[in-house]
């Protein structure tokens, strides 16, 4: 399938990202999918390529750009050792408020496209992108129809840059994907999410999945295939439903 290395120049300098489209002319509607802390790797260029071959544009931007050259890892070896020590400093570099500042040129360089359709694009991500997918549909309300984040972290803080903070100036349909006793979004955590987009008016839907936090990752040691193909299901749905 068509696959292209880009670069997109952003406030803080130049990030490079990963264009996958289907087969064919288009033109399709867009998709920005945000990293996990794992970064750009063969599973996450899988992943979007995976979005892109049921029809859509798929931009994948490695968000760790203002740290420079790493990797790529291998989740399996990371997670065998200390793994906040190899991946925090790259963590370091990026967030939820500088991936919406980043997204303002990811929609710009959308937007020179030909082969998309529309303007308005859909969000997802995972792990750590998950709240940076928030972020970014509460950023560009108007740019994000539908915004995805599967066994997100840290959705609802005291932080100021929490995304629940965001809730008010989300228009997309939101569907947050949670992982049983996940210690990044436990209970109370999800119910003051919940909370805030419903109180919002958002389209929200949100679900419980059987599975440990990362179980969408292919490459990762906790990956279950059932409930990962349950997430891709819905993800194509709503896809289905709010970009056409």
């Amino acid at each position: 399938m068509p696959h292209e290395q880009v670069t997109v120049r952003t406030q803080d300098g130049e990030c490079p990202a990963q264009v996958l489209t289907p087969e064919g002319a288009g033109p399709w509607p867009a998709a920005i999918m945000y990293m996990d802390a794992g970064g750009i790797r063969p599973a996450m260029v899988e992943m979007a390529q995976r979005l892109a071959d049921v029809g859509h544009v798929v931009l994948l931007p490695d968000l760790f750009y203002r740290y420079g050259p790493y990797g790529p890892f291998v989740p399996a070896e990371v997670f065998k050792g200390d793994f906040r020590a190899i991946l925090g400093p790259l963590m370091a570099t990026t967030g939820n408020d500088k991936a919406a500042e980043d997204t303002g040129a990811l929609l710009a360089y959308l937007d020179t496209r030909s082969d998309v359709a529309g303007r308005q694009v859909g969000a997802v991500g995972f792990c750590m992108g998950g709240g940076m997918a928030l972020a970014a549909a509460a950023a560009f309300p108007d740019r994000f129809a539908t915004v995805a984040s599967f066994h997100g972290g840290n959705l609802a803080t005291d932080a100021p840059t929490s995304p629940h903070l965001g809730a008010p100036r989300i228009k997309a349909e939101v569907y947050v994907a949670a992982a049983e006793n996940d210690r990044s979004y436990p209970p109370e955590m999800a119910a003051r999410l919940e909370a805030a987009l419903t109180d919002a008016g958002v389209t929200l839907r949100t679900e419980t999945y059987p599975a440990e936090h990362g179980w969408m990752m292919p490459d990762f040691p906790v990956y279950d295939h059932e409930a990962a193909e349950r997430g891709w299901r819905e993800l194509n749905a709503m896809y289905h439903r709010a970009l056409r």
